[in-house]
């Protein structure tokens, strides 16, 4: 089963508890029962973990998530505490870290898509649906949707692939309250977000959210508030386009991983992604066109120098 090529060993920090190592980020627990998120340079793509990195790109990561944590702070609230690095922690931790509130998560990727592309395209061809969401005929890769839908997935294991589930499947598993609140959210969150990433010239075309419950944070009658959590809106959780470019019928450019995805599926790369043999290191080029393309990102939306 896909996973990790070379799977790093997990840095030892005194105060700190090693609690899981992810696609892209390890987690910690601290002292305090906060915990501590540390966004490494890998990527993945077709459910392996590539063994090249991508310089900075976990400081790109974490920049902007913070970025629209603030931009979306009157919608709902994060988990995020502070950036501070831990004491004893490696100096390359700066930049790459968030201190954050322990929630109860919600084990449902929220996923909202205002464009057709990806799986959505996929189901679509085959069902003229999207989770279950029924669409008009016509529409094509890249198509605008008559509105933003709500199509949620179970969150995978490392190698393994998201599921598409119906919104009925998530009211059944996470309860019919707690599924509403997702879908209100989620849409909320992607509309300002889509609004914002449009004054800069780019689409959002789709993105993934986790929720989580912040029991430390619940009223008297019990109810514990709803909270946006891990990274959000970043090119590893969501397609940005350029609007400049936006041409339905075809894949549209991105910023996301498909270019690292279109070289892995190349003839140059040499592999095959239907084989058990993992893929092979990124070459230069296409690490630093990668790099570029984070980078590149970063400064459309937030109007800032990343140097």
């Amino acid at each position: 089963m896909p996973g990790f090529v070379d799977k790093p060993e997990p840095v030892q920090v005194p105060g700190l508890t090693h609690l899981h190592t992810g696609k892209v980020r390890d987690l910690y627990r601290n002292d305090a029962g906060e915990l501590v998120m540390v966004a490494s340079d890998r990527i993945s793509a077709y459910d392996w973990v590539l063994p090249t990195l991508i310089p900075d790109k976990g400081r790109v990561l974490t920049r902007l998530s913070q970025w629209w944590f603030d931009q979306l702070a009157d919608l709902v609230p994060n988990h995020v505490v502070s950036t501070e690095v831990p004491a004893g922690a490696p100096a390359d931790w700066e930049g790459r870290t968030m201190v954050c509130r322990a929630l109860r998560m919600i084990p449902v990727e929220a996923v909202a898509r205002g464009y057709l592309a990806g799986s959505g395209l996929v189901e679509y061809e085959r069902s003229r649906t999207v989770c279950g969401v029924a669409l008009p005929e016509g529409l094509v890769d890249g198509s605008e949707l008559p509105a933003p839908i709500f199509t949620p997935a179970t969150k995978a294991a490392v190698g393994d692939h998201d599921e598409n589930v119906s919104y009925e499947e998530v009211a059944r598993q996470v309860g019919a309250e707690t599924a509403a609140l997702l879908r209100q959210n989620t849409l909320a969150v992607y509309t300002r977000a889509r609004d914002v990433a449009a004054e800069r010239g780019l689409i959002l075309a789709d993105t993934k959210f986790e929720f989580g419950y912040d029991d430390a944070a619940a009223d008297q009658e019990g109810g514990a508030p709803l909270v946006l959590a891990d990274e959000v809106l970043t090119p590893d959780s969501s397609r940005f386009w350029p609007a400049d470019g936006w041409e339905p019928g075809h894949a549209q450019p991105s910023y996301d991983k498909q270019f690292i995805r279109d070289w892995l599926t190349s003839s140059a790369s040499g592999w095959d992604r239907h084989s058990e043999q993992p893929p092979p290191e990124l070459p230069p080029a296409i690490v630093d066109h990668s790099r570029a393309r984070y980078i590149e990102v970063y400064e459309r939306l937030t109007g800032l120098s990343w140097a």
